[in-house]
Parts: C-alpha cells; sequence; structure tokens
C-alpha cells in the first residue's frame, strides 16, 4: 500500500486500519454529538428566560401552556435541570467511550507494529536503529492516543455545534446568521493552510525524535564503553547536538501553529461584532425579539469562540497523523523471509542437513557465500572455520532463515527449509551465539526460556549439563535470583553456560555454536567442551570456531575463503594437506615457531 503523505490520507488509513472499531467509533461520536447538543441549550434558555422576563403572558414559552409568568420560570428551571443532566451523563458516555477506543487502539497498533517487527529478516535491524523503533512503538503510539483522548472529541463537536447553532441563527434571523457565519469559511481555510504548513514540519519532528532514541540507546547500551575511553562530554555534546535539532524541530512548529490562534481571534470579533451591532439596531427598531437577540448574542460566542480551540486541536492532529504514518509504514513493512512455508519436519528430527549450491550477499556489499556446497550427515559435529568474513556465520543465519536465500537452496532431512514453517525450522534448532542475550528475569526463566512450561528437574538438568548449577548454588537466590538487564549481573562466561543450558533444555536435534567460546575464560571454555562432548550424541552439531584447538575432534571441519569452501576433512586430514587449515594451526599454536627454533 502507498504511503500517504497528507494528513487527510493518513486519517482515512487509520480508519481503514481501525474498520474493527468503526461501532465503537460511531458510538462515542454519537455521544459527543449529543453531549453538544444539550451544551448549546442553555444558551437557548437564556434567551427564552430574557422573553419571559419581558413579554410574560405574551412570552413564547406562554404560547405553549404555561399562562403565568412564574409557571413559565418553572418549566424553564424544569426544562434547564433535564439538559444539565443530559450533558454530562453523554459527557461521561464520551469520555469512556473515547478513552477506551483510545487506549484498545493504541494497544492494537503497537502489538501489530510489534509483531511485524518481529517478522522481519534481520537485514531490517541492521538499517534501523533500536532506539528508532521504540520510539514508534511508543511515543508515537501515545501521540495518536492522546489526540483519541480528546482531538477526536473536540472535533466533532466543533463541527456539531456550527451545524447546531447555524440552523438556529437561520431560524431567527438570516441576515444576523449569514454576517455571524461568516468568518467560518476563513477559519477552515486557515485550519487548512496550517495543516499543509505543519504536516513536514511535524513530520520532521518525528524524525529527529527517532534519532535521539536511537542516541539515547546506543548511549545507554554502551555505558561501560563511554566510561573506559573517558568520553563522557563527547557524547553529553552528542546528545546536545540531538536534542537541540530536535527542539529546533519542534520549534518552527511551533511558530506555524502559534500563528494561527491570533489570527483566527481576529476573524472570529468581525462575526461576533456583526452579530452584537446589527442584532441591537434590528432590536431597537423593534424587528427582533429582546430575548431573541439575547439568545444570538450568546449563541454567537458558542459559535465562534469555540473554534479558536481549532488550532490547538489541528495541532494535537498533526502531530497524530504524522506518528500514525510512522506506525502504519512500519506495521505495513514487507519481510523477504516470509513465513509461507506449511510442512513441518517429521518427528523424531533426524537432523541432517544439506546446503546445495548456495549463493548470498548482503545489501551494499560483496561480503556472503558463494555456490556452497556442504552434506552434514545427522548426529555429526561439523566445524566451520576460517577469516573473519569467510562466510561461516552467514551459513548459520541462512539456515535459521534469518535471511532469503538468493540461489541454491537448504534442506533439513531432504525437506527445502523454504517449505517448513517458520515454527517448525527454528524449533529443532538450538542456538548458542558469541554474543549472548539473556531477557530480564531470573536464571530460571532465561533457562527455561528455550522450552517454555519446563519442569524444575528439566531445568536443573540442563544447568547441570552445561556445567552451570555450580554458580547458580553460590548466587544469593539460586535459581531466582535476577540477572539485571541483559544480564549484567553475571559473568560473560556464566551468561554464556546459560546460554548453553537454554539451548539444552530445548533439546533439539540439530544443536549450533556459534563462536560460542570465543569470548570465554579457559576454564568456561572447557566446561563447554566437556558439555558438548555428551550433548553431541545423537545429535548434529554445528560449530562455527576461532580456536582451532576447540574443533579437533570434529568429524568434519570445513574452511571457508571468501564464501567459499576451499578445504575440508578431518582435523588431521587438513593438517596433512598443508593449505589454509594448517597455517593458521600453525599460527594458534605456535607450531611454526618451534620449528624455527
Amino acid at each position: 500500500m502507498l504511503e500517504s503523505t497528507t494528513s487527510f490520507g493518513a486519517l482515512l488509513h487509520l480508519l481503514r486500519y481501525a474498520r474493527g472499531y468503526r461501532r465503537r467509533i460511531v458510538l462515542a461520536s454519537t455521544c459527543s454529538a449529543l453531549n453538544t447538543f444539550f451544551d448549546v441549550m442553555p444558551e437557548i434558555l437564556i434567551g427564552i428566560a430574557i422573553d419571559v422576563v419581558v413579554n410574560q403572558e405574551s412570552s413564547f414559552v406562554a404560547s405553549l401552556g404555561f399562562e403565568t409568568p412564574k409557571s413559565q420560570i418553572l418549566a424553564l428551571g424544569l426544562l434547564t435541570l433535564i439538559i444539565w443532566i443530559g450533558e454530562s451523563l453523554f459527557e461521561y458516555l464520551y469520555l469512556i467511550l473515547w478513552r477506551n477506543l483510545a487506549q484498545d487502539l493504541q494497544a492494537d497498533l503497537r502489538q501489530d507494529a510489534y509483531e511485524q517487527v518481529q517478522r522481519q529478516d534481520m537485514s531490517f535491524f541492521e538499517s534501523r536503529g533500536s532506539g528508532e523503533l521504540t520510539a514508534i512503538l511508543n511515543d508515537d503510539v501515545n501521540q495518536l492516543e492522546r489526540f483519541l483522548d480528546g482531538g477526536a472529541n473536540d472535533f466533532l463537536q466543533v463541527f456539531v455545534t456550527v451545524i447546531l447553532v447555524g440552523g438556529v441563527f437561520f431560524y431567527v434571523s438570516p441576515t444576523i446568521a449569514m454576517l455571524a457565519i461568516m468568518p467560518i469559511p476563513f477559519v477552515i481555510w486557515g485550519a487548512f493552510f496550517f495543516m499543509r504548513r505543519a504536516t513536514p514540519l511535524y513530520a520532521d519532528v518525528r524524525a529527529q525524535v527517532g534519532s535521539l532514541a536511537n542516541r539515547l540507546a546506543n548511549n545507554l547500551g554502551g555505558m561501560a564503553t563511554i566510561k573506559s575511553f573517558t568520553a563522557e562530554q563527547r557524547e553529553a555534546a552528542r546528545l546536545r547536538e540531538a536534542s537541540d535539532r530536535y527542539v529546533a524541530a519542534n520549534r518552527r512548529a511551533i511558530s506555524v501553529s502559534s500563528a494561527f490562534v491570533p489570527l483566527i481571534r481576529m476573524v472570529i470579533l468581525a462575526g461576533f461584532l456583526a452579530t452584537f451591532i446589527i442584532g441591537g439596531f434590528k432590536t431597537l427598531d423593534g424587528t427582533l425579539n429582546v430575548g431573541a437577540y439575547g439568545m444570538l448574542v450568546f449563541l454567537t460566542q458558542r459559535l465562534l469562540w469555540p473554534l479558536t480551540r481549532l488550532a490547538q486541536t489541528v495541532d494535537l492532529y498533526e502531530r497524530a497523523m504524522a506518528s500514525t504514518r510512522r506506525i502504519l509504514r512500519l506495521i505495513e513493512t514487507p519481510s523477504d523471509v516470509r513465513n509461507t512455508g506449511r510442512e513441518i519436519l517429521p518427528q523424531p528430527t533426524v537432523g541432517a542437513i544439506r546446503f546445495d549450491a548456495l549463493h548470498f550477499r548482503y545489501n551494499n556489499t560483496d561480503a556472503g557465500v558463494e555456490n556452497v556446497t556442504l552434506d552434514i550427515p545427522s548426529g555429526k559435529t561439523v566445524a566451520l572455520v576460517g577469516a573473519t568474513g569467510s562466510g561461516k556465520s552467514t551459513l548459520i543465519k541462512l539456515l535459521l532463515r534469518f535471511y532469503p536465500v538468493e540461489a541454491g537452496q537448504i534442506c533439513i532431512d531432504n525437506m527445502p527449509i523454504n517449505s517448513l514453517t517458520l515454527a517448525s525450522l527454528r524449533g529443532s534448532i538450538g542456538l548458542v551465539s558469541q554474543d549472548v542475550f539473556l531477557f530480564e528475569g531470573t536464571v530460571r526463566d532465561n533457562i527455561a526460556y528455550g522450552k517454555p512450561g519446563a519442569s524444575a528437574e528439566d531445568i536443573e538438568q540442563a544447568a547441570t549439563s552445561a556445567e552451570a548449577m555450580e554458580f547458580i548454588r553460590q548466587l544469593p537466590q539460586g535459581m531466582e535470583t535476577l540477572v539485571g538487564e541483559r544480564g549484567v549481573k553475571l559473568s560473560g562466561g556464566q551468561r554464556q553456560r546459560l546460554s548453553l543450558a537454554r539451548a539444552i533444555v530445548k533439546d533439539p536435534p540439530i544443536l549450533i555454536l556459534d563462536e560460542a567460546t570465543s569470548a570465554v575464560d579457559n576454564e568456561t571454555e572447557a566446561a563447554i567442551q566437556r558439555s558438548l562432548a555428551t550433548l553431541s550424541r545423537n545429535r548434529t552439531v554445528l560449530v562455527v570456531a576461532h580456536r582451532l584447538s576447540t574443533i579437533v575432534g570434529a568429524d568434519n571441519i570445513v574452511v571457508l575463503d571468501g564464501g567459499k569452501v576451499v578445504e575440508q576433512g578431518t582435523h588431521q586430514e587438513l593438517i596433512e594437506l598443508d593449505g589454509y587449515y594448517r597455517r593458521q594451526w600453525q599460527v594458534q599454536t605456535g607450531a611454526s615457531m618451534a620449528a624455527g627454533h
């Protein structure tokens, strides 16, 4: 769907999205209209009361059967009570309806946007900052909620007021009606003029919000690095620059919105003076009833002064529509990796993997893999080694369908992974990566993340297999210890062991370790190696390794260079081949230096 570039287009787009809420929108709008009807009535009653006091037995109310002035006043008093009750009732109802609608709609928008983000391939996250996405999912959604809370009702009430009061004016005095409504076209023109001027300004405001959120998210996430390089002042200055750009964008929008109110007030004053003066002259020469004159004066204010709030409402509307465009654009962002497969891996899954003439390139770069053909038998441990950028991790990401394959295919148990549901594919794979991510919660929660509903026995067994139970018992609350955001309260080795336990409790037929031991100490590495010796039995294990000493016992070692397979075999076969692997082995073990001595 084409992006809505105007505020009106964004509103129509939002209404199409909210079609499931139409009944509630109509009900809320009806209550707003009825509240406005009752809200206008007191001004009319004031005019009728003046007519009663002046004309008494010959007043308008007398023609309804109330002969004495006192009975007329009592009747007006009772009617006033009914009107105030009606106004209060429908005000309560429209507040409840609009606010609940705002809450439900914003919750659905945030949920749909978040779920769409989850469906994106990894290239999406490489081009979008987490701060920007957070700003859309939080600040932009809240901006729309603020408009639905009050702005939508204000628009409706102004519209209904113009219709009701305009009808009374034309009934009482068409001449004064024409003079009173004369400013309204100018007000409407001014509102649309303002919207055209404000639309790009508020789009810039929302863009600067995303930029500022990105800066904050990056700095908070990298606080240790900032401190280690004593870059606090430098980062504070960069944040100030981003904040100043946001302030400047807001000032440009405010300069337009602030000019609207004074101009509209002067236009409205012309209509009020016309009613006040011309109506006064007509009353003096007897062509207009005194009560009618009083009613028209009060109604003129009721008709025109609410229009001064139109600028604030339009301002809120423009901000909301700028946010709406960003939210709906995110919801409708297509994903290159779509969950279109319908097949499910048979159980039990054997775990045989085949990469067949695989080709893939990252956007705007030559990095990737080219014509990779590789068989990984079930139950075997295969290691992928090579220099940085050789394509090791790329094969893992393609196997998990984090990116779409450009040519060739990947099969598990002779089934193309594109034909599988993402749940079936990824449910059969356990991943332990170099960059461990733990969720805020307890140790138990993080281990059980691999298998929701796992029993306490399963969790403890997985922790034992990952050699994590020893340090878990030493934590203040054991399994119930909070790990902090991203596991900040634990060491790198402890986080890595919990990550392994999380994969173990999942009990997948295929286990992937992507540089899982590259950032841990020797003790943790040895513990993980012992765990893998047990876990690799009757399981397909794919290891991406930088330390060659960790994969000496692999059934097959595949050497990648420039995205291509250049060597493969057992450790001993590759040493005897005297190629890339042997040279790297000599560098890492110091064998070449020993030979020189």
